[in-house]
């Protein structure tokens, strides 16, 4: 599927994207039956650092073994299993088996400390969990004994902690024993007739429109809320990302991206699913070495990532000694895409079909992409048109649609549309409105072409001595200059102006010599005075997400914290 047939020019900042094919509306469970049943014989799971290699028929028949285990456990329709571990086999079966049974899978960041870990399980009152035993330097099983160290005491499957009263059921991967806990694999073999009959026939009264997955947002201020979703929301986002990229049971995808958050488990796994393609995992996380060496081995055809993860790719030394040829498509999101890395993941990894996509975990997460075929400048400085069946609008702040070319929030309308944060009636208010638009809080901009550009966040827009200041822009510029590599530019407070423009800068290799009043002399006479940065750092990296996206909001933290102390030094020395 292409975005290439005319498009009328527009004149308000208002799209409705095509509508040419239906909807799927199935449950997760019938589509993955229905696509076992169809390609029982081709490749569906690869994991290579557990050695797995699944066809449809086998990957099917260990999806059902673990639902079944979960019934016999007593897990019901409805009820919350939360899902700790990095990506794992393990993590692939607890997403489709939970959605076969009708209970809704709660992804746990991999990076969540005792604080996150108590709230976020509490918040939506799951009943069990299934955990790996650590990842990196994340002791799982440590955590979770410091917060229920009920489980020393307790039979498995009957726990009674203080601090998570809803908790009954740990289930720990790998194969030492613990107390208080089930094995995975135990579980997994646990089942008997009778619960394979339970199992067909809930498969008979679940519903599309069924809540299925929550996913806890990483908001910079407050908790986290949990965006709940549902079969209908993810099976056919994931159905769309496939179209969009022309995915074929043929195709094969290198997915190196968490499966905790979105782009791993809707646009990696439910893109391979509705159209029977394999989904390949490299490694329990991202490694430039890992995906390099699955491509190669694998064949893989497609390739998901953010940009950084690109840019690792592209730099590493021995990118040049492997076999890309078999790439062809592939999603880059998560951040803004520089036309040079667009450029080189087309030309050295031949991704001539790259495309880029835009969204939120609200909106399960894609609502906008570009066409494979569209045009390098429109995949680089875009997130492209409005998905199928979906609506989009910018907004003034008094919710009026704008002009073409005026900038406003970006909300959208449709079948994507989260049913709402888990028990948070306020704050679900708060995004999607009487009409059921979701709003946001992007800064963007349509042209007469309905291609949308997304200039930053309402609460980044920098507001500088009255001048509103938009960091894409500013970092659009800099990326002009031949010795930067990364840039991110955010505001910060200043008594006279406000705000004051700050860049943290990561340069090429061969640039070490390029100083801040370099790059601010580039600046001068070629953009407007008030979006020159006054302070400029040089880094080697910048603060990230497990997701690698970039954390604006803690540079900005760190910046405030260094400047105040540097303040309050000239201050003591005055």
């Amino acid at each position: 599927m292409t975005q290439t047939t005319a498009h009328k020019a527009i004149t308000s900042s208002y799209q409705a994207g095509p509508a040419s094919q239906p909807l799927l509306y199935e449950t997760i469970g019938n589509c993955f039956d229905r696509i076992a049943n169809t390609y029982p014989d081709r490749d569906a799971l690869i994991v290579r650092h557990q050695n797995i290699r699944w066809t449809f028929r086998e990957y099917q028949k260990q999806v059902n073994a673990l639902a079944t285990g979960l019934l016999k456990l007593g897990i019901q329709p409805g009820d919350r299993v939360g899902i700790w571990a990095p990506n794992r086999v393990e993590w692939c079966l607890t997403q489709f088996a939970t959605a076969k049974i009708g209970a809704i899978m709660v992804c746990i960041n991999p990076a969540y400390r005792l604080y996150e870990l108590e709230y976020a399980l509490n918040k939506v009152e799951c009943k069990a969990i299934i955990t790996a035993e650590k990842f990196k330097t994340s002791e799982y099983l440590k955590m979770l004994n410091d917060l229920a160290p009920e489980l020393a005491r307790c039979e498995p499957g009957k726990l009674d902690a203080h601090k998570l009263p809803h908790m009954k059921s740990v289930i720990r991967m790998g194969s030492e024993k613990s107390p208080g806990m089930f094995n995975f694999d135990e579980v997994c073999a646990s089942a008997g007739e009778r619960e394979y009959q339970l199992l067909a026939d809930i498969a008979a009264l679940l519903q599309p429109d069924d809540a299925i997955n929550i996913q806890f947002t990483s908001g910079t201020t407050g908790n986290p809320k949990g965006a709940t979703l549902t079969h209908h929301n993810i099976l056919n986002n994931g159905y769309q990302v496939a179209q969009g990229m022309n995915f074929t049971e043929q195709d094969r995808l290198c997915i190196p991206v968490p499966l905790y958050h979105c782009f791993g488990m809707v646009m990696g796994n439910l893109a391979c699913l509705t159209h029977g393609a394999a989904a390949i995992f490299p490694a329990e996380a991202f490694d430039p070495i890992s995906v390099l060496e699955t491509v190669q081995a694998e064949k893989c055809t497609a390739l998901h990532g953010v940009p950084t993860m690109f840019i690792a790719e592209l730099q590493h030394p021995d990118i040049n000694k492997y076999e890309l040829s078999s790439l062809r498509t592939g999603v880059m999101a998560g951040s803004p895409c520089p036309m040079e890395v667009m450029k080189q993941v087309i030309a050295k990894m031949n991704m001539r079909d790259v495309t880029i996509m835009y969204g939120q975990t609200e909106t399960s997460p894609v609502n906008h992409m570009t066409a494979i075929d569209s045009p390098l400048e429109k995949r680089v400085s875009t997130v492209g048109r409005v998905s199928p069946h979906l609506e989009v609008k910018i907004v003034d702040t008094a919710g009026r649609v704008v002009p073409i070319g005026e900038t406003g929030e970006l909300c959208c309308r449709g079948y994507s549309v989260m049913q709402g944060y888990w028990g948070d009636r306020e704050k679900t208010a708060d995004t999607i409105d009487l009409a059921n638009w979701l709003h946001s809080g992007d800064l963007a901009v349509m042209d007469a072409e309905g291609y949308v550009k997304v200039v930053g966040r309402i609460k980044d827009m920098i507001i500088r001595g009255g001048e509103n200041v938009y960091p894409r822009e500013v970092e659009e510029f800099l990326y002009t200059h031949e010795a930067i590599q990364d840039v991110q530019v955010f505001g910060i407070p200043h008594e006279k102006y406000g705000e004051e423009v700050v860049a943290w800068i990561q340069l090429r290799e061969g640039f070490g010599h390029v100083t801040p009043e370099n790059i601010r002399d580039y600046c001068k006479d070629k953009i407007t005075h008030f979006k020159i940065p006054r302070v400029i750092r040089i880094v080697n990296s910048f603060p990230t997400t497990v997701t690698g996206k970039v954390q604006k909001f803690r540079m900005r933290e760190m910046m405030e914290e260094e400047l105040g102390e540097k303040k309050a030094a000239s201050t003591e020395t005055a």
